[in-house]
């Protein structure tokens, strides 16, 4: 095990369920074992029920900064979904490596891995860092805890190249996200007598509306931002639940709602908007009927949006290491946003496209991993310079 190829890494990673609800400690402990054999030793930081861990290493020296080389091992379900063939099982089919997770992102994961004999072998200048994490796919909530740390060392990464898919095209931003849910209780009656009664369902659609208003002002020309596409923020309802008979006006009703937010615009600010017209327009209304209803907001997760400057050391970096100076910027969110509040510029380019991310008979190609061994070459040429 001592040296495998960047396929057979990836076939070994896409074997580990790694779906976010389980645990991730099986393939970090492959990951581990790997490593040492390779010399390098790594540390894990865990979760408080010790079910899952990010790790982190570093190779080469030890009193300089460095590059990170960033990646979540956890990956979406696949319940519900027209696989054609074994999700957790790589299957290779005309220049396609298909398997969960083989775009999004474990394709990076296993290139940089393969690479690892390689730095190991190199008179680094400068070292690179192993950073994978956990639970990035349900909220970015993992890589929290060994960024903590990391911001506390004196010699913390200078910069973050996060491999998300982008077909390895430099991308230098991406939108925040705000998820929230909104719970609405109403009071319960016979629906012959729903004017005695509080409809939570009813109250909860006048909020989605408001939330529908709220993005309709986000999306005037003058909030746009052209990097980005959409070139605005977004504000949309993803899951309602409320009701349990025609005939009784329903109590309980509630739902939940995201904010994907531009670098720079301050999600709670919807939140904040729909709370002002909740507590101006509806409750006075509601507890008219029945005093003891009410509607609450509560956060689910949040994570911040990236903006790199195009001429910034870090968009030079991923612009060698690319070749390409036709910097974008992805819809999708990361944990750039993250790792550049804890003091660490950060920049997105990985193999493989989202458009096969989260979807069924999910795929990177060959091409694309062939094209990700050879940039890690091209950073150990600059880590050794």
């Amino acid at each position: 095990m001592s040296e495998m190829s960047s396929r057979a890494l990836l076939e070994t990673l896409v074997g580990f369920a790694t779906v976010s609800r389980d645990s991730n400690l099986a393939l970090i402990a492959f990951v581990r074992d790997f490593l040492a054999q390779q010399g390098v030793e790594c540390e894990l930081f865990y979760n408080d029920e010790r079910t899952k861990a990010n790790l982190f290493a570093t190779i080469g020296p030890r009193d300089r900064g460095g590059v990170a080389l960033s990646g979540h091992t956890d990956v979406v379900p696949v319940e519900g979904q027209a696989w054609t063939i074994d999700p957790f099982s790589l299957v290779e089919k005309e220049g396609r490596l298909y398997g969960r997770g083989t775009a999004d992102m474990k394709g990076f994961l296993a290139s940089v891995l393969a690479a690892v004999p390689m730095f190991v072998q190199r008179d680094l200048k400068m070292p690179v860092h192993l950073a994978f994490s956990y639970d990035e796919e349900v909220g970015c909530l993992g890589v929290r805890s060994m960024l903590d740390e990391l911001a506390r060392r004196e010699h913390k990464p200078v910069l973050c190249l996060i491999g998300e898919p982008t077909e390895l095209k430099p991308v230098l931003g991406h939108k925040g996200k705000l998820a929230m849910r909104c719970c609405v209780k109403g009071a319960a009656c016979h629906s012959a007598y729903a004017p005695y009664g509080v409809n939570a369902i009813q109250y909860a659609a006048r909020l989605i509306a408001h939330l529908e208003e709220i993005g309709q002002t986000l999306a005037q020309p003058k909030h746009h931002d052209e990097r980005f596409d959409p070139p605005y923020s977004t504000v949309q309802t993803g899951v309602i639940r409320g009701g349990r008979a025609l005939n009784i006006v329903p109590a309980e009703c509630e739902f939940d709602f995201e904010v994907r937010a531009l670098p720079g615009f301050d999600a709670s600010t919807v939140a904040n908007r729909l709370q002002q017209y909740a507590e101006s327009e509806l409750l006075p209304k509601m507890r008219a009927v029945k005093p003891e209803t009410g509607i609450t907001l509560q956060a689910l997760s949040a994570y911040p949006g990236l903006a790199i400057s195009p001429q910034s050391e870090a968009a030079r970096l991923v612009a060698l290491l690319a070749g390409s100076t036709e910097f974008g910027t992805v819809a999708f969110g990361t944990e750039g946003g993250l790792f550049e509040q804890a003091g660490i510029p950060t920049v997105v380019c990985g193999p493989g496209s989202m458009d096969q991310g989260h979807k069924p008979d999910e795929f990177v190609t060959v091409e694309q991993m062939r094209a990700c061994d050879a940039m890690l070459v091209r950073l150990a040429d600059y880590l050794s310079a």
